[in-house]
């Protein structure tokens, strides 16, 4: 069953809010009872994956200066 929580109260009781929206109830914040947003448990991350980048080179024209014209927009 969805609750309907207005903004004032919400306010007050968010980390009550938070917690039961993560174990699973349905929670919508209203402003004067009519409903605006829904309180929902944010999905598992994908864990990272070491060395999804191996083998990535960087060209060493990166580390060149910059020519003079370019250098003087930075200034």
């Amino acid at each position: 069953m969805t609750e309907l929580v207005n903004l004032y109260d919400a306010k007050s009781q968010l980390s009550r809010l938070i917690d039961r929206a993560a174990a699973g109830e349905d929670i919508v914040i209203g402003r004067a009872g009519k409903p605006v947003v829904r309180l929902v448990p944010v999905e598992s991350a994908v864990p990272r994956q070491p060395g999804l980048l191996k083998g990535l080179s960087i060209p060493d024209a990166l580390f060149d200066p910059l020519p003079d014209d370019e250098q003087a927009l930075w200034e």
